[in-house]
């Protein structure tokens, strides 16, 4: 099978100003922000990621907010939080799924702080843009094989 690389994620937002002083506060590089005819589009990409987010005007019919689940990967889930509130970013408390497994939108089965095994892929916190699109932040200290 051909590769097929995830490169862009489209992010409907209500004011591409107000999303961009978001993304860029939260450290996501800006690669472009192209103006047309009734269209805008701003490229960012986070830190270390192959793949980016667009948000802008004319590029989406979603409703602003209503892309949820997200996820960013990071090292350390404790330094991540830190860093997000250090960076004035509203996020929730680190967590972990009581079963062990990947984040539950509904968190009726997350219990508070890291992973008690500090298992890969079992700590997270969440965030969300100044529309309601959500983010999972979710610590990954070793990749299942073949990833």
């Amino acid at each position: 099978m051909m590769n097929m690389k995830l490169e862009v994620i489209i992010l409907p937002v209500s004011d591409v100003d107000r999303a961009k002083d978001f993304y860029t506060k939260l450290g996501f590089r800006e690669d472009i922000d192209l103006k047309g005819e009734g269209t805008r589009v701003v490229q960012f990409t986070p830190p270390g990621s192959g793949a980016s987010i667009f948000i802008g005007k004319g590029i989406t019919t979603a409703t602003p907010g209503s892309v949820q689940g997200l996820v960013l990967v990071v090292d350390d889930i404790e330094a991540a939080h830190k860093e997000l509130v250090d960076k004035g970013i509203e996020v929730e408390k680190v967590f972990h799924d009581s079963n062990g497994l990947f984040f539950h939108a509904t968190k009726k089965i997350t219990m508070p702080g890291v992973d008690p095994e500090r298992k890969s892929y079992s700590s997270f916190t969440a965030f969300t843009d100044p529309d309601g699109n959500g983010w999972i932040v979710q610590e990954v200290k070793e990749r299942l094989p073949g990833r």
